[in-house]
Order: structure tokens, then sequence, then C-alpha cells
């Protein structure tokens, strides 16, 4: 075990890189707000006005902890988490990600400042906020929950939605079906709960690689999210169970999701835009709370924000890619709008050699990405990355009896709220919106990078600034 430096892997330091090189991303709200709505309205009306900087709220309504949102809503602030520029984050996420850094553990913790037990638990004091009115309750929605497989001994990290229910009782939902959740279930066969610990305020790049799913059973998130910062993780142990947790986190929550214990969780506010019932309807009992003293609360947007869905935005475009590039060189890119909730559709460009490669690349992604359901594969000279240009070629490319095809019965995700409630299944979308191979096909109207430029300068010294 050894001490070093922290700082460059935590939320502190993300918010000083923000405020030193980006300080028109990043806001600070001083004004008193209600925990009930208020900041989840504030950043959706950034959002509709197409900005998405860090917000700090200072001063929050019978709460002296300080809370920040939207860390993760901005293209350009995780690209430079990464040193890359935006348009090439995807490519620089599938490539780090795959570079697995053991990590290291450290002697000291930030969140070691306080350490609360038994009735001085109170995570009703925390400043979570209610964020919208379907909510059965607030919820920690930026809360990271740690456990380690009670087989193999591996551990991970990610995202689950936590419904507070008490001074020491959160509900929890693991209907993503993945590790955590196989983890809970093995525990339960063994007759016991499932040791966790959520730590709360992390940097981006450790949203961004908790995100990460297709990868080797014997390899810890925490080494994907070194391979992200390029050096090993930092974490320090905590609990009777000697889980590790990211050194430099504001808040450390240490418990357990209970064996064969149900209730009630939800309604949420979920990233398809919906109120979201379904639910595993787990447990969690907190046994130890452990903060800085200057402790800065973390709350994801719920909903439909870039807070809630652009990493996993990126994430899908990076394992969407690696998957493609394997068989089909010739694909260019991925994109995923956030606006299709950030998982239901993907559109990818191709330099199109044979009929059938769309085909393929559709296939593909049904296979590496189950919460993609509609699949749009373009020719190289449609940006991806407009709307606008990407519907052009469905409606100028597109012969529907030749080129949609339709996949029925295929799983999809369990939010998703047209799959079936018992089984989760729906029919899957591929549309090849590329010119045919083989013969002449309309030409399309181009207008130089040079001609653009000369008519930007030409309009700028008109007055009109673009």
């Amino acid at each position: 075990m050894v001490t070093a430096n922290i700082d460059n892997q935590s939320l502190r330091g993300f918010l000083r890189m923000v405020e030193t090189d980006f300080p028109e991303e990043f806001l600070r709200v001083q004004q008193p707000v209600d925990l009930k709505f208020e900041s989840t309205s504030m950043v959706f009306e950034l959002d509709r006005a197409n900005r998405s900087p860090v917000v700090m709220f200072d001063n929050l309504k019978g709460n002296g902890m300080p809370m920040v949102t939207n860390i993760a809503g901005n293209r350009k602030l995780l690209a430079a988490c990464l040193g890359v520029k935006p348009e090439n984050l995807p490519t620089a996420f599938r490539e780090r990600c795959q570079k697995y850094i053991a990590c290291e553990v450290v002697g000291n913790a930030a969140w070691d400042d306080v350490v609360l037990e038994g009735d001085q638990i109170d995570l009703t004091k925390l400043p979570i906020p209610l964020q919208f009115p379907v909510d059965a309750a607030p919820y920690i929605t930026a809360g990271q929950i740690t456990a380690r497989d009670p087989v193999t001994g591996v551990d991970t990290t990610g995202f689950h939605r936590l419904m507070l229910k008490g001074k020491n009782r959160l509900g929890v939902s693991l209907h993503s079906r993945r590790r955590l959740y196989e983890f809970h279930r093995r525990a339960e066969e063994l007759g016991q709960p499932l040791q966790v610990a959520i730590a709360i305020g992390t940097h981006p790049l450790h949203y961004m690689g908790s995100m990460v799913y297709a990868y080797p059973p014997n390899v810890r998130k925490y080494e994907i999210i070194g391979g992200l910062f390029g050096e090993p993780y930092r974490v320090a142990k905590v609990g009777a169970a000697d889980l590790e947790v990211p050194a430099g986190a504001e808040i450390v929550i240490e418990g357990e999701i209970l064996a064969g214990v149900k209730e009630p969780e939800g309604p949420f506010s979920e990233f398809t835009g919906y109120a979201s019932h379904r639910s595993t309807q787990n447990v969690f009992v907190a046994k130890r709370v452990r903060m800085r003293r200057d402790a800065i609360y973390q709350s994801v947007v719920s909903g439909m924000s870039r807070d809630h869905i652009l990493v996993s935005c990126i994430t899908r475009e990076g394992e969407i890619l690696n998957a493609l590039k394997r068989n089909l060189p010739n694909v260019q890119a991925v994109h995923v709008p956030h606006t299709t909730c950030g998982a239901f559709m993907a559109f990818i460009s191709m330099k199109k050699t044979a009929e059938g490669e769309p085909q393929m690349a559709m296939m593909a992604t049904f296979g590496t990405e189950l919460y993609t359901k509609h699949v749009i594969v373009v020719d190289d000279d449609v940006d991806i990355f407009n709307l606008s240009d990407v519907i052009w070629a469905v409606a100028t490319r597109v012969r529907a009896e030749r080129d949609i095809t339709l996949i029925p019965n295929a799983k999809g995700a369990i939010l998703d709220p047209t799959s079936d409630p018992e089984t989760f299944t729906l029919t899957k979308m591929g549309i090849d919106a590329t010119r045919p191979t083989g013969r002449d096909f309309a030409e399309r109207l181009v207008i130089s990078d040079e001609q653009r430029a000369r008519a930007r300068s030409l309009l700028e010294a008109a007055g009109l600034k673009l």
C-alpha cells in the first residue's frame, strides 16, 4: 500500500480543469435553489438552449452541502479529459478502454475525514434532489456501486438508481441484468447479502469507464478506468469486505444489498423520457458513511438530459465501432444520438464496396448492443452527426421493400417502453440508406469547404456573424 496524489483522478481535479481551461463551460449558481425540481429544470433549460456547462449549486435550500451536476453532459469536456478533439472521442475511448492497467491501492483516501456509524447515519441529510413529479422519492443518481463476485472474487463498479427510503435504507434496481445483478443472484444462492460500497463524487472518466460492458470476465472495471486515465487508477480499501473504491471520491456509503428481500421501488424518471415502473425491487441497507469534511454532492440529472445519457452514447459508439471494425474495415464512424435516448438508434457511416455490407453492419450492431433497436447505415458522404443529413439520406436513398430489414422477437432493453413487459423482446429494424452499387445514381450537390469559408467571410463582412 502506498500514498499517492489522487487529485488528478478526482471530481475536484476535473472541476478545476474546467474552471481554468473552459470557464465558459462552468456555471456557478449562488441564488437559493430548491432541491425539489429546480436544479433539474435549470439543466433542461440549458439543454434546450444547446448549452451544457458543468453546474455548481452553492446555495441549496435547507442544506449546507454544495451540489454539482452535468459533469458528463459535454462532448468537448469529455474529450478534454482524454486529451483529444470531440470528433475523435469515440475512437479514443474505444482504444484506451482496451488497454487495461492494474490499480494502485493507496493508504490515504479523501473520504476518510468524517465517519458516521449506527444512529449517526442519516442519508436524508444529503442534498438528494427530487427531479420529476413522477419520481417516487428523491434518488441518488450519481452513486457508483462497487461489489465483488462471490464466486470469482472479481469486482465491478457501475450506476444503479438508488431510491431514498429512510435514514439508512435505499431501494435499488439492478435492471441492467449484467454483472452486479449476477453477483447478487450468486450471493442469494449462498444465502448471503451482497456487500457493496456506493461512491458519490467521481471523475467523468470513472463515469465513462463504468459504462463499458463488453470486456473479459477476469478484467476489473477499475483496470478499464485506468486505461482511460493512462495510469493506474487509485483506490482505497473500505468496509468489512475490503472492497476497493475510488480514493478521490467525495462520499462513500458502505452496506449490503439484502438477500431474499423485495420492496416496491419506483417509478423513476428514466433515460427514455418516460416514467419507469420496471424494477428488480432490491433493498440496500447502509452500515457506514464516510465523507470529506467539505464534501461536494454529485447528482446526475435524470430523464433525457445529456448528463444522464451522453456517456452511454459515447461508450456505445466505441463498442459498436470496435465490433464493426473487426470484419468491416470500411466502416468510417458510428454515432448514437442523445436525442434517441442515448441507446435506441445508431447511425453508421461506411464506404460501401459491395451489396450486403450494410446488412452485415446492422446485424453486428444488434449483436453487440442490446439496447439498440434501430440502425441506419449511410454512405461516407453523409454526416452522421447531422440528423438532417441522415434523414436526407433516408428520404432519397431508401426503397422500403428492398432496404428495410426487420428482426422480430429480438431481446431488447427492459426499460424500453415498446418491449414486451414479460419477455422484453421487440422487433428491431435496420435501414440501408446507402446508394446502390453497380449502377449510376443521382449525383449529390456539393459546396466545397473553400466555397463555404469564402461565403462565411462575405456574410461576416456584411454584418452577419455565423
